[in-house]
């Protein structure tokens, strides 16, 4: 799903520094502090340095929960069989009900499986892809909320339920297993998990959030509530801001 370009506000991102302080306790900024280790650490990578970069911004491979254009975005590397994603995942879920309603903030999802730890990871990671790439955005998030919904917290993924779930999105079964086979979305998870290593991700779940042309780290897990604190001081600031810049006009 292809965003549109949407114009932000220049005097939003000088507000957010001050959004983003309120609950300094919960992010950071990337290009300020130091890296952080985030809930399930991930075992060392022998190719390849810690980078400090820029997270891309939402793109056509991308599969986003809301609005596209809206202010607020938040980027998250995750693993389908970590237990702390089922968590954070159904803690999205409530987020997005509140505000992505309004359209507000969007949420995208990219890949980060942690094959150390949960070898079917990646697996399931093509299999959602697959879903996606056959069935479009909202099969996708169909799919990924299934996957997760399905097992319990700290439980692997049945993986041989993995052609039910992609048929209940909206998927045909043959085109489904065509696709897993075929393993054509190997690459694009690869791409992804190395993407996510070079901006700071070790653990998952590992989260970006994106106003303007500012960028901050949320950290593992978080609870519903910092997560609501999180988005709702963003709005208040871009609020503000926006209020400001029409006042002094």
């Amino acid at each position: 799903m292809e965003p549109t370009t949407k114009q932000t506000s220049p005097a939003i991102p000088v507000a957010i520094i001050f959004g983003f302080a309120l609950i300094a306790l919960a992010i950071f900024f990337t290009s300020n502090e130091p890296k952080q280790t985030v809930t399930e650490e991930t075992p060392e990578v022998e190719q390849g340095t810690i980078v400090d970069g820029t997270v891309p911004p939402p793109n056509s491979n991308d599969y986003i929960k809301g609005n596209p254009n809206a202010s607020i975005v938040l980027i998250e590397y995750s693993d389908y069989e970590c237990p702390f994603c089922k968590q954070f995942h159904s803690t999205m879920n409530q987020i997005m009900d509140e505000f992505g309603s309004t359209g507000q903030l969007a949420w995208v999802y990219r890949q980060f499986p942690i094959t150390q730890l949960h070898p079917n990871a990646a697996i399931i990671s093509e299999a959602a892809l697959c879903v996606g790439d056959i069935g479009g955005n909202d099969a996708f998030w169909n799919f990924t909320d299934r996957v997760f919904d399905e097992r319990d917290f700290d439980a692997p993924t049945n993986v041989t339920k993995l052609p039910e779930y992609a048929e209940l999105a909206g998927i045909s079964k043959t085109e489904y297993i065509s696709c897993v086979s075929s393993r054509k979305m190997e690459d694009r998870v690869l791409a992804s998990a190395e993407e996510g290593f070079n901006i700071g991700a070790r653990g998952t779940p590992y989260s970006i959030i994106i106003v303007g042309d500012q960028q901050a780290v949320v950290n593992g897990a978080q609870p519903y509530q910092v997560v609501k604190d999180i988005v709702s001081s963003l709005i208040d600031q871009i609020e503000g801001g926006a209020n400001t810049e029409t006042t002094s006009s």
